[in-house]
């Protein structure tokens, strides 16, 4: 996770958080990883709380088993 901070009246306000999610698995199962990945942000109690505030964006990186 990488957060990127600026200064707003001299206070420093987290402005964008990028989340990498690295997974290794099955390659059989990409497309339900996939589909699970896709919807995760909309049930994540953090990212309904903080998206409004915070530009959050995601990234998967999936490897073979």
């Amino acid at each position: 996770m990488v957060g990127e901070v600026e200064k707003e009246d001299s206070i420093l306000v987290i402005k964008r958080i990028h989340v990498v999610y690295q997974l290794t698995a099955d390659t059989r199962k990409r497309e339900i990883i996939q589909r699970v990945y896709e919807m995760h942000a909309l049930r994540c109690p953090v990212y309904k709380t903080l998206h409004g505030c915070i530009d959050i964006t995601t990234e998967l990186r999936l490897s073979a088993d």
